[in-house]
């Protein structure tokens, strides 16, 4: 496997297999400004069969995406495909089963009396394009349905979540992907509730349940072979450290790997011995950003572990891999590669590359030395049209060390200036490509993205400093993100604006009210504007109403609407139901009533997520968006 890339010597051209002349006249489209943006992904997903005869590519036939799905012969991309059509359906990603079944995972709205969601789906069909779909959930013994394990070792089973007893908590069944019985191996109960996690064999070892006398977290794990369950470990909402399994060594199958801080700022990975309750010497960890998981083969032997810094980073064990990895990076300079797909015996890999400058690009590597392009996420937006961005770190005024990325147009600067913080919070960005920042970036501002106090990922302290905080420290880390652009000559004091979406969404309707504020104008986008509400919300989850709830305090928006001093726009989905379209409606109102210049864009049938947007949201979204700030708030003038 060492030699895998390194003696490649055909590099295709680039492959695109449109199945109307929709999708070949967008992607020959001169049209590089709002068009590029706004078109769904052209190719969404690509996956290899096991056995590596076949490949399912799920591509768009316009750019509203009408996606199909073609099967084709890695080999021979140029062979006519067989097409599967997919009209009522959604279709987000499709993926091999085994060597003659895909799954295709899809979306559709959900309507009940006068109230809309949407749902996610899943169906199981042949390859060939000879069999019925399949809707596990439409079986009237099953309920929701979540494969989880494929199960390699065997032909025609995988394992997978459903509801079998309807009784609201998952159980796991091995399902026949032929005939669609079904045989119930794990049922959850009132002490085991999920987080079920397989062993390389298919067995189910450990799992997680509530006690609700403590309202804690609690881990369970069992011996090989062992019917036996043992509490490994009880999380408190009053704890903040992390606790997580993360799989089972196929090698000593009584030890499972942990992500674990024990008593470290930042997390590392451990393995813990279910018989004797040892923990290991730290196998991964890093002084500056906590480790992510580990790596293993689909059978479950270990490869090496992984981290973010700038982007996803792994460090690898197996010698193998890493040189395969190597030899990737070398072909793709400067750019992240993943191999998302691999036959078994790697004679066919699927590879995506990304980068600021690519959007996500699909390949195909068979017999070891054939590269063949498949095609691009959005072929619109050429690297000549895409914008650098850096890694960069500022001190916040109380000293704290920010880490943030600076996307920077292409054009001489300074330019009016973003702030454009994450949602969560409890998250962080990595940015690979990030669509937003490139599209504000073409339209000539250069943008920020802080991990604020308040972030994960930078370790323990850097989480909980953002306690208690929302609208106080959390946002003079935003403020001060933007007064780095004016001290490095990015921009200049009289060009600042903010625009985030859910938390970025509550922070820009908190910096629309800051005394002495910094900036022209902001974008809330399905923000979170009475933080009452949101509290409530947390009582629906014991463990979240006192893990999370009591850090959420500070400037509830909804409260000080009169305090708004700049104009400000606010953009929601109709139906979210993450953040409720209420939060925006209300504030709306009030901003009404008090004359405060504003404008309010409601995108119909729009969720919380960024993957429910279709291309009409998106155009609506994207050029009221870029209307305002140029015009509306006067950062062009």
């Amino acid at each position: 496997m060492t030699k895998i890339i390194l003696a490649l010597g055909v590099l295709a051209a680039s492959l695109a297999y449109p199945t109307n002349s929709s999708a070949s006249e967008l992607a020959n489209s001169s049209n590089v400004t709002l068009e590029a943006f706004t078109m769904m992904p052209m190719i969404r997903s690509v996956s290899v069969s096991p056995d590596g005869k076949k490949v399912a590519i799920l591509r768009a036939t316009t750019k509203n995406g009408d996606y199909v799905i073609e099967i084709r012969d890695p080999f021979n991309l140029k062979k006519e495909p067989v097409v599967l059509g997919a009209s009522k359906m959604m279709v987000s990603s499709v993926g091999f089963l085994n060597n003659e079944k895909i799954g295709v995972s899809f979306r559709q709205i959900l309507e009940d009396g006068n109230s809309k969601r949407w749902v996610n789906e899943f169906a199981i069909t042949d390859a060939d394009g000879k069999g019925k779909w399949v809707i596990p959930s439409n079986n009237k013994r099953l309920g929701f349905f979540q494969i989880f394990d494929l199960l390699p070792k065997e032909d025609n089973t995988v394992l997978a979540l459903t509801d079998v007893n309807d009784n609201r908590i998952p159980d796991v069944v091995r399902y026949n992907l032929d005939n669609g019985s079904f045989k119930t191996v794990m049922r959850g109960n009132t002490e085991i509730t999920g987080g079920f996690v397989a062993d390389a064999d298919g067995d189910i070892r450990a799992a997680r349940g509530f006690d609700r006398a403590t309202n804690s977290i609690e881990l369970f794990a069992r011996r090989k072979g062992s019917t036996n369950w043992k509490k490994i470990k009880t999380i408190s909402p009053k704890s903040r450290e992390s606790y997580d399994f993360l799989g089972f060594s196929k090698e000593s199958p009584n030890d499972m790997y942990i992500s674990a801080n024990l008593g470290q700022d930042k997390t590392g990975i451990y393995t813990f011995n279910i018989e004797t309750g040892e923990i290991s010497e730290r196998l991964f960890g890093l002084k500056s950003v906590d480790a992510g998981s580990i790596i293993q083969n689909k059978w479950g032997s270990l490869l090496g572990y992984s981290y973010t810094t700038n982007w996803p980073k792994r460090y690898f064990t197996d010698p193998n891999e890493d040189a395969l990895y190597q030899s990737l990076e070398g072909l793709f300079p400067r750019k992240f590669v993943n191999i998302t797909s691999r036959s078994n015996s790697d004679d066919v890999l699927v590879v995506q590359t990304s980068s600021n400058k690519d959007p996500g690009t699909f390949y195909i590597i068979t017999n070891k030395q054939k590269l063949d392009k498949i095609g691009g996420r959005l072929p619109l937006l050429t690297e000549d049209k895409l914008a650098d961005v850096k890694y960069i770190s500022y001190s916040a005024r109380d000293g704290r060390k920010i880490r943030a990325y600076v996307t920077t147009p292409n054009t001489k600067g300074p330019h009016p200036a973003i702030v454009l913080p994450h949602g969560g919070p409890w998250v962080r960005d990595t940015i690979i490509f990030d669509e937003w920042a490139q599209l504000l970036a073409a339209n000539g501002y250069v943008v920020i993205q802080p991990n604020y106090r308040g972030s994960t990922g930078y370790g323990l302290e850097h989480w909980v400093a953002g306690d208690n905080n929302w609208g106080l420290k959390m946002q003079d880390d935003l403020d001060d993100a933007a007064m780095y652009l004016v001290e490095k000559g990015y921009t200049t004091i009289d060009k600042l604006a903010m625009f985030g979406w859910s938390y970025g969404g509550y922070a820009a309707f908190a910096a629309s009210m800051r005394e002495k504020n910094i900036y022209q104008c902001t974008v809330a986008g399905a923000g979170v504007s009475d933080l009452s509400r949101i509290n409530a919300t947390l009582n629906e989850d014991e463990f979240l109403s006192e893990l999370q709830q009591p850090t959420i305090t500070g400037i509830s928006p909804i409260d000080k609407v009169e305090k708004v001093n700049i104009p400000i726009m606010v953009i929601h989905g109709d139906i979210d139901e993450r953040v409720p379209v209420v939060h925006s409606r209300k504030f709306v109102t009030e901003l009404e009533k008090l004359n405060k210049i504003h404008k309010y864009v409601e995108l119909e049938d729009a969720d919380h997520f960024y993957d429910t947007l279709f291309h009409g949201h998106k155009n609506e979204f994207y050029s009221n968006l870029i209307n305002w700030l140029d015009n509306d708030c006067g950062l062009k003038n």
